[in-house]
């Protein structure tokens, strides 16, 4: 349970978000003793297979509580530069927004912009902070509150809060772990704020390190590499774009070859000497738990995949129905 900070002043808050993440931190503003003058989320957009326009997680939650929404395309017009200086805020706390501010924007406010950042600052500055920790097999993450500049996530660090990355984790999990971190330290971090007790610490741009927006292209196996890189790349990528590899499919009679995409979304790492004599790519056993592929180093068990147009299965349950796909020997890609 979050605690309110009841003890320092309230503030007028301008809140800018966009997903399920941002919204969390703005249902712990609205349950504090603070005042939230205005959210502002991006303009609605078409999304999912329907392509309905939606609003998005923090504009749902906001109207829910009767706050105002502002949605400018950007604040390159004076108009909305003039609109959200005239909500008179303390401060503008912003979450995962996706949109990037002036610096007019960044000093309007009496005490300027906050972020609340999905990684421990100067590492893994950028768009993808969780997902990129998780690739790079950190063993621990957390949250940054940073005073916003002019630069990507360059800002002056006002606190953290660390959390373990364990071997079970996927971006979700660790999502929601930093999603439960992320809105108590907003909530201490504003109690300093408005009482003017809190410190700036500079960030060292000698460790910074750059969280690159994840790209589809990424998600396509590589068994090249190392079973233990695959094995964070598939644990980064889920829930997007879940990592994949491609098997083509011989018709027995034409010889036409059919392509089909399976995503893998859970494996393990497999070490063991002999594996490693093995050619890569080839599936060295199957059994109820795991397809065990080959790589070039170690071996990686593929334990619950997805087949086109179904739902993600056990292993167990993909053999029933396509074990001549997975057969001992052969290619995982199928016939080349």
């Amino acid at each position: 349970m979050l605690k309110n900070n009841l003890s320092s002043a309230p503030l007028k808050v301008i809140f800018a978000g966009t997903p399920d993440f941002a919204a969390q931190h703005l249902q712990a503003l609205i349950d504090s003793h603070h005042e939230i003058v205005a959210v502002y989320c991006p303009p609605d957009k078409p999304s999912g297979r329907g392509k309905k326009v939606l609003p998005c997680a923090t504009k749902a939650l906001a109207l829910t509580h009767n706050l105002t929404v502002e949605q400018p395309v950007n604040f390159k017009e004076l108009s909305d530069q003039v609109k959200l200086a005239n909500y008179n805020a303390d401060i503008m706390v912003v979450v995962a927004y996706g949109l990037l501010l002036p610096e007019v924007i960044l000093n309007t406010p009496r005490l300027g912009c906050i972020n609340v950042h999905g990684s421990l600052l100067p590492k893994w500055r950028g768009a993808a902070p969780i997902q990129r920790a998780l690739e790079a097999g950190d063993t621990k993450t957390g949250v940054t509150i940073m005073q916003m500049d002019k630069g990507l996530d360059t800002g002056d660090m006002i606190l953290t809060a660390e959390c373990e990355i364990t071997e079970q984790d996927t971006s979700a999990s660790l999502y929601e772990k930093l999603a439960l971190l992320g809105p108590q330290a907003l909530l201490d971090t504003l109690a300093q704020m408005a009482t003017g007790t809190y410190k700036r610490e500079p960030q060292n741009n000698e460790f910074a390190t750059y969280a690159h927006k994840l790209d589809k292209s990424e998600a396509e196996l590589d068994w090249q590499l190392p079973a233990n890189v695959l094995q964070r790349k598939i644990r980064a990528y889920i829930p997007w774009p879940v990592s994949q590899f491609t098997f083509n499919e011989t018709n027995a009679n034409s010889g036409k070859i059919k392509t089909h995409r399976i995503r893998v979304w859970q494996a393990s790492v497999v070490n063991d000497d002999n594996i490693n004599n093995s050619t890569i790519g080839t599936i060295i056993s199957t059994n109820k738990k795991a397809i065990t592929i080959a790589t070039s180093h170690g071996a990686l068990a593929l334990e619950i995949l997805q087949l086109p147009d179904k739902k993600a299965l056990a292993v167990s349950d993909i053999l029933n129905g396509r074990a001549d796909w997975f057969k001992v020997g052969s290619n995982i890609n199928g016939n080349q």
